[in-house]
């Protein structure tokens, strides 16, 4: 069960869809969650508006309506795309379990929105970011390791927080890493990550960690391992102190990765692979950011630009 708390007369189906998508997809409880936000706001807004229609009796023009209502009040695309796709994940459920005869939401059009290109730090704030830990202490060496693994490999900063020691080949330079559905990838690891990861687990792991044991590699000194909240003010602080504002994300620097490698001519697939997208059009949004960059250079250099 995802344990995710349900209200309304839609709450039976929603718990069946949910648990559906728990056992087949073995989808994050944020994701779940989400999906159980965005189906209780429909059957809300359908209660309001229709004076109570279900979920499964909901017609194509009140899910039109529930959709065009959000953008009227000032809802990001990005958001009522999202509502849409679990909209119809949901009624594709409904239609496999014969709740339904026909999908209402079949015919609904996706709402249209420039894809928007990530901010991506160039390889010279790169190098100025990685440089700012002090590598003399344990805490500052841990830092390091992790700012440096996280560019080497593109994990996203979930999988970085929880590698266990059991996921490093240090000798075969790789980690294994589990992505979004809990998929197994192999990727690998650059020798200049190597080394700081090397020198990390030797000499500063246990020291922070003193009498305590953990399985995970990145821990703090109560003998846990790093979250994903403590990191990311890291890497923030880390970024100001070396001049780059404050804007730089654990993503940001997943988003460099995958950029810089096309930028120095590893082929779309690969980088696919090693980010661990189910889709390579996903990936192909950063062939777009290395042409921007390009346009930029020409612009910026060239006598006729």
């Amino acid at each position: 069960m995802t344990g995710i708390k349900l209200s309304g007369c839609n709450q039976e189906d929603l718990a069946s869809f949910l648990d559906a998508l728990w056992l087949e997809k073995n989808l994050a409880q944020n994701t779940l969650t989400a999906y159980g936000q965005d189906l209780e706001d429909l059957g809300h807004y359908l209660c309001c508006s229709t004076g109570g229609n279900r979920l499964r009796e909901a017609t194509a023009a009140q899910l039109a309506s529930f959709l065009a209502q959000k953008i009227a009040d000032g809802q990001a695309l990005r958001s009522v795309a999202r509502k849409l796709s679990t909209i119809r994940r949901f009624y594709n459920y409904a239609l496999r379990e014969g709740w339904i005869t026909h999908d209402p939401s079949a015919a609904l059009e996706h709402p249209g929105m420039g894809r928007s290109l990530p901010a991506v730090p160039g390889e010279a704030d790169v190098e100025s970011l990685l440089a700012v830990p002090d590598r003399s202490t344990p805490l500052g060496l841990r830092d390091a390791a992790m700012l440096e693994l996280l560019y080497a490999t593109g994990l996203r900063v979930s999988e970085l927080v929880s590698l266990g020691l059991s996921q490093l080949d240090l000798n075969a330079g790789l980690v294994k890493t589990f992505g979004k559905g809990r998929k197994e990838r192999l990727v690998p690891v650059g020798e200049m990550a190597l080394a700081v990861l090397r020198q990390y687990l030797q000499e500063a792991r246990g020291t922070i960690l003193g009498e305590h044991m953990a399985t995970a590699v990145f821990v703090t000194r109560r003998g846990s391992r790093m979250t994903r909240q403590r990191f990311w003010q890291n890497i923030v602080r880390y970024a100001q102190l070396a001049g780059l504002g404050g804007h730089l994300s654990p993503h940001s620097l997943r988003h460099a990765f995958a950029t810089h490698l096309l930028d120095h001519g590893a082929d779309l697939r690969s980088v696919q692979l090693m980010l661990g997208h189910a889709q390579l059009s996903t990936t192909e949004i950063y062939t777009h950011v290395a042409q921007a960059r390009l346009k930029l250079l020409h612009r910026t250099h060239h006598p006729r630009g």
